[in-house]
């Protein structure tokens, strides 16, 4: 009986070690599966959703993997846990979280699934980051500011508003740097741009077209000439009012978040309501780590922060509402950034230094 039983467990140590090898062995072999989990939104909402599956699918296209992605049934954290789990039954082992309300779900699953590959963007996992875990963050109040001097630099004289989602620090960050960077182009620059607090809010939603539609309507009845739009879907509804009111006469604006979103405010005319975006490279960053997890040089335990610096957050190298004169200018800002001579303020009460 001692026999067989040593014979057993040899064999089972034998399969465990064949089984990882196999596990480490997969992405060499074609066989690594590229999953992500939505948010709140869906991978068409023109925005970060977006943004995030575009890189995931180019890694897939380009590597020839399979990939897919889940909406998940609600947006709690047991919602998107079961959607992790989901994905990881099916075979998936590299998975994409876009958003900070995923904290907790893969906080859950890094310890759960310790061969699971998974980055989560927008939140440094401040509760610990497993070893196969990457937490990715961008300093989205440099690429607003460059949009707020992009924006004053367009209107010159006006006021200025903004819709935000969820009041969560991704899009603080791209409140409370826009802001800044009107004013710098304020006091620099020789623009004379409104600010009301009024027009400052946030949404509540990533996902609700008509309530942002119908909080752009009362800023543009307020008079504000360009409304910064981060709000994911419900930002859309902003950009449609803006169009529908561009095409209607109207020289008001709106300004883009995550992606150039300049498609997005198209008035099928050749034209759209979209003077600039701020953006931030979540397609690259996903593509980027899904490549490494296909390559076997993926890093797990670690966090990101991305900016200009890095040249993964700023405006769209070409903006047609925008002259050359105005790109120049914000180049020269984005390189003072750069290089740490202006130092953007991540919190609401901080002005450029």
């Amino acid at each position: 009986m001692k026999k067989i039983l040593a014979l057993l467990l040899m064999v089972a140590l034998a399969f465990s070690a064949f089984a990882q090898a196999a596990g480490e062995s997969a992405a060499s072999e074609g066989s690594l599966k590229l999953g992500m989990v939505t948010d709140s939104g869906t991978i068409d909402d023109r925005s970060f959703n977006q943004g995030t599956w575009e890189g995931i699918a180019r890694a897939g296209e380009e590597l020839g993997l399979e990939y897919t992605y889940l909406r998940p049934s609600g947006t709690t954290t047991t919602d998107y846990f079961t959607a992790i789990s989901d994905l990881y039954d099916q075979g998936y082992r590299f998975i994409a979280c876009p958003g900070y309300l995923f904290a907790e779900a893969v906080g859950q699953a890094q310890q759960m699934y310790e061969d699971l590959m998974i980055i989560i963007i927008d939140d440094a996992l401040a509760a610990g980051i497993g070893p196969n875990t990457v937490a990715i963050t961008f300093r989205e109040h440099e690429t607003g500011f460059l949009a707020g001097v992009a924006t004053a630099l367009k209107l010159v004289d006006g006021e200025v508003g903004f819709v935000g989602g969820l009041e969560i620090p991704a899009v603080q960050k791209f409140n409370w740097g826009f802001q800044q960077g009107v004013r710098y182009a304020n006091e620099k620059l020789g623009t004379n741009i409104a600010m009301n607090a009024n027009n400052f809010v946030y949404s509540g939603s990533f996902a609700d077209l008509a309530l942002g539609q119908q909080l752009a309507t009362a800023m543009y009845d307020a008079g504000v000439d360009a409304v910064f739009a981060a709000a994911g879907g419900t930002g859309v509804g902003v950009i449609n009012e803006a169009k529908n009111r561009r095409l209607s006469g109207e020289n008001v604006w709106a300004v883009g978040v995550d992606v150039d979103q300049y498609s997005v405010g198209d008035m099928g005319n050749g034209e759209s309501c979209i003077l600039t975006s701020a953006m931030k490279d979540v397609a690259g960053v996903a593509y980027d780590q899904a490549v490494a997890a296909a390559n076997g040089t993926f890093e797990g335990g670690r966090h990101i922060e991305m900016g200009v610096a890095e040249g993964r957050a700023g405006i769209p190298a070409t903006n047609p509402n925008l002259t050359p004169e105005i790109e120049a200018q914000v180049a020269d800002v984005a390189a003072l950034i750069a290089s740490g001579e202006i130092v953007v303020s991540d919190t609401s009460d901080g002005l450029f230094k």
